[in-house]
């Protein structure tokens, strides 16, 4: 373990994290924790567009080497998947999770313990996916295991699809922030996720975590401590809002850090919308990331075999 100081260690003997997790929770009851707003008592065990009651679910926990280089480093990323999901897209590839719930109930000393036992096994961080729905019971759960001796940096990786109130609640306590910025057009957010919002409440959310955390920390081990990490997966047929979060993520800073991802493929309900119902080509690919270094980004992660193409001169 390295001698990083996560944040939540501060919030937490200052008494910060304890009137948060009141806040949160208060939320439940009228349940406005993301952009649905579905105002249900999940206190009462009512649920809404996330079919999540009071208690999380889980879908897995363990070391995960398909993250970013900066979050597995040399030994894993201590990811602990949510269930269900707020936003809810037509060509999720893991719609086994985020639209059917695979996965269990779990209570605050549960989370502890997983987060505890990914420590353990010598993981980088604390990976949460999909946490925007259950942020009080992720809050809930760190004070048993702060009292066991968890020291990781607490990584926040979501749709996107954030409330700011919410993404205030997590101030002191969140090191990384991970979303993905899906859409620049509320029709295309309309059309594959039922949020035509999803572009609006995206860019406050970011520009809310960039607020807290800055530009992505690397330490010399190549590791990421603390700041903002961004991706946005490339898809068919969609260079103009590719452009533009490119030109939005480089004017919040040159140096956001940026995973422009190639792996877009057609699944779950995708065949059912075109132009997404096909893979994505590698030219379309070699587009965005000219937009995203057209646009000024200095710090890009892309594929592999795109930077072996560009030495070849192909």
């Amino acid at each position: 373990m390295s001698d990083h100081i996560p944040a939540y260690l501060s919030s937490h003997y200052s008494g910060d994290l304890e009137k948060n997790i009141g806040q949160a929770f208060q939320r439940l009851q009228d349940c406005n924790l993301c952009p649905r707003n579905c105002q249900v008592n999940r206190l009462e065990n009512e649920t809404g567009f996330c079919r999540t009651a009071e208690k999380a679910i889980v879908a897995a926990c363990h070391t995960h080497f398909g993250e970013e280089q900066p979050l597995v480093g040399g030994k894993g990323s201590g990811t602990i998947f949510i269930s269900y999901c707020n936003l809810g897209c037509v060509f999720c590839q893991n719609e086994d999770i985020s639209h059917r719930g695979e996965g269990w109930e779990v209570d605050r000393l549960q989370l502890a313990d997983m987060m505890i036992g990914l420590q353990k096994e010598g993981c980088h961080n604390i990976n949460f996916v999909t946490p925007s729905h259950v942020v009080p019971q992720i809050l809930a759960a760190l004070p048993p295991a702060i009292e066991r001796g968890l020291r990781l940096p607490l990584v926040y990786n979501s749709s996107g699809y954030d409330e700011v109130d919410t993404l205030r609640l997590l101030e002191g306590v969140v090191d990384i922030y991970m979303p993905d910025f899906k859409f620049w057009s509320g029709d295309s957010a309309g059309r594959y996720c039922k949020a035509p919002d999803y572009p609006r409440k995206a860019r406050a959310a970011i520009e809310e975590m960039h607020r807290q955390v800055g530009d992505l920390v690397i330490d010399e081990q190549g590791v990421a401590r603390r700041g903002l990490l961004v991706r946005h997966l490339v898809m068919p047929g969609g260079p103009g809002e590719t452009a533009e979060i490119m030109k939005f993520l480089a004017l919040l800073s040159p140096n956001t850090y940026v995973n422009v991802m190639e792996q877009y493929r057609p699944c779950y309900l995708a065949h059912k919308y075109p132009p997404i119902d096909r893979s994505l080509t590698h030219e379309e690919y070699k587009e965005a990331v000219f937009l995203a270094r057209k646009a000024g980004l200095q710090r890009l992660a892309e594929s592999p075999l795109t930077r072996i193409f560009a030495r070849l001169g192909l």
